[in-house]
């Protein structure tokens, strides 16, 4: 790299008799007087100025340049100026993974990483600005899972942005900073009584749903999407293939989670829960746009409809509006103080329906890789890893194994003093 400082309150020109001297240029007293100077990678000239009585520290600048070069660290000065908001809006816009995803991460990234690291230069971060943003994110977030995807997000974020050239490590993987705890992971499924009540608690409208989240384990967005003719009221099965997804541009039609189109054993009680539900508040037909804002329009009939039945539920507005009251009125979670929003209570979802079902068919010995296939998981190893707590220990089936070898039998067992009789 051919570097050099300009001095630009002197320059140098030939006297008289020839000879080089140094004359003041019009500049002199006025301004930054040393300019660094190099030509960068790109091939265009990069520059810092330096006031008078600094020229060790422009020398010393342009040193670091250039040791930069030689070891493949050197970071453009401009690129280093962009903010992490401006890289962050730029990095959202080219996701390529399906929409839910791209949803949860924007939603993550834009409600907690940039509010607080949005104004700051890529080229000025450091590991305490992490540690701090980390600091006040445990008391924004009480959940611990969900700070760490927050990290997560973030982290991959900085991750491209050294990829790009703005900065030359990421400071989330600096040994002083320690990411969020995964939490447990260990799922606690509700018990029977408290399904039972939260359905209670519901407006009959929706009552059904939660039949189908315990009783056939489907998601939330499947369950809103759920339209008639998928339903084999003859066959005792459910066709999974559309769900009601929330993007911000309005609610479109889409596949299942990971395009994992299924069928579902459907339980008697269950299928007459749905003939009653559909007695009472018949299907309405809906019209979405199909996987995109802009996509194709699809008209389901659909079980489920907004209070008004006048088009799909937004998950958004039925968790806020709906499922929340509904944990209040059966104790699940408190009730808000007056002018406060219900307490966040992700554990709590409607996702919680399907951890219920999962619980109930192991119980009853239904296999992993069956249960995965209902569930639609893409790979029964991350059912066994959620659920492997929740399945029968092997000294209960050895217990219940032997036990109904006597079932049928004389049910009093003879004790010491029936035995001493014989």
């Amino acid at each position: 790299m051919a570097g050099h400082i300009q001095d630009r309150w002197y320059k140098t020109e030939p006297d008289a008799n020839g000879k080089p001297r140094r004359v003041r240029t019009d500049r002199h007293g006025t301004g930054m007087r040393y300019r660094a100077r190099y030509i960068g990678p790109d091939g265009t000239e990069k520059s810092k100025s330096f006031p008078d009585g600094q020229k060790r520290l422009a020398d010393q600048w342009l040193a670091h340049i250039e040791a930069d070069m030689s070891r493949g660290q050197y970071i453009d000065p401009a690129a280093s100026r962009v903010t992490f908001r401006q890289y962050a809006e730029k990095w959202l816009s080219t996701q390529t993974t399906d929409m839910t995803t791209r949803e949860s991460v924007d939603s993550a990234i834009r409600g907690h990483g940039i509010p607080y690291l949005g104004s700051r230069p890529l080229g000025s971060f450091k590991p305490e600005h992490i540690r701090d943003w980390l600091s006040e994110l445990e008391r924004a977030v009480p959940a611990s899972s969900y700070r760490r995807v927050i990290y997560n997000n973030v982290s991959t974020v900085l991750n491209a942005a050294v990829d790009d050239g703005h900065l030359s490590k990421n400071p989330c993987h600096a040994q002083s900073v320690r990411p969020p705890a995964a939490g447990t992971g260990r799922v606690v499924p509700w018990a029977a009584e408290r399904v039972f009540a939260v359905q209670a608690a519901l407006p009959e409208r929706y009552r059904a749903t939660v039949d189908l989240g315990g009783g056939c384990g489907l998601r939330q967005g499947e369950i809103f999407g759920l339209p008639v003719d998928e339903i084999g009221f003859d066959s005792g099965w459910l066709h999974i293939a559309n769900q009601v997804k929330v993007t911000k541009e309005g609610l479109v039609f889409s596949p299942p989670k990971r395009n994992k189109i299924r069928d579902v054993p459907l339980p008697d009680r269950v299928a007459h829960v749905l003939k009653r539900h559909m007695e009472t508040f018949p299907p309405v037909e809906v019209t979405l746009p199909w996987l995109r804002p802009d996509g194709p329009l699809v008209t389901k009939r659909l079980l489920f409809t907004r209070l008004d039945g006048a088009g799909a539920v937004r998950r958004t507005d039925f968790n806020d509006r709906t499922w929340k009251p509904a944990l209040v009125a059966a104790g699940v979670i408190p009730a808000p103080k007056p002018g406060e929003r219900h307490q966040a209570a992700r554990e709590h979802g409607m996702h919680a329906l399907r951890h219920f079902y999962a619980s109930v068919l192991l119980d009853a010995g239904e296999n992993i890789k069956a249960l995965s296939h209902y569930l639609g998981h893409n790979d029964p190893g991350f059912t066994l890893r959620v659920y492997t707590h929740l399945m029968p220990s092997s000294d209960a089936r050895a217990r219940k194994a032997v036990d109904s070898l006597y079932e049928g039998t004389n049910p009093a067992p003879d004790g010491p003093e029936t035995a001493q009789g014989r």
